[in-house]
């Protein structure tokens, strides 16, 4: 009896970590099936510098008085676009190529990053 009540615990353990396990995944990866698949272009000021905290790097973007959350790849694509923390200052001017959210969300996933000459392409094949 022991025995039996010791497997059952250690099944329900493994589900419960195998659920959750399963729901982080999934919540961190949200694809980009709430966007457009047309490419839009963002020209503003940048509000909130490159943040490569989290699943995907992010960044803050003033378009004519209007604050857009830009979701920019995984940190480590981004690193290897070339783009990392404290390259682009705030206040500086870029132009953003992505998809917009098909919402009412002021929202972009991003592909490519432009500053001045720069060219940060963190998601080279998309385009």
């Amino acid at each position: 009896m022991q025995q039996q009540l010791t497997r059952l615990c250690s099944a329900v353990f493994a589900g419960a970590a195998l659920v959750t396990a399963l729901s982080v995944s999934v919540h961190a990866h949200h694809g980009w099936a709430g966007n457009s698949n047309q490419e839009t272009e963002l020209t503003g000021t940048v509000e909130a510098p490159v943040s490569l905290a989290g699943p995907h790097a992010t960044m803050k973007l003033n378009v004519n008085g209007k604050i857009w959350d830009i979701t920019l790849a995984p940190p480590a694509r981004v690193q290897r676009a070339g783009l990392r923390e404290g390259i682009i200052p705030a206040g500086a001017t870029v132009t953003i190529v992505g998809h917009a959210n098909e919402a009412d969300r002021l929202e972009m996933k991003s592909e490519r990053v432009t500053w001045g000459d720069r060219v940060f392409d963190v998601y080279p094949n998309r385009h």
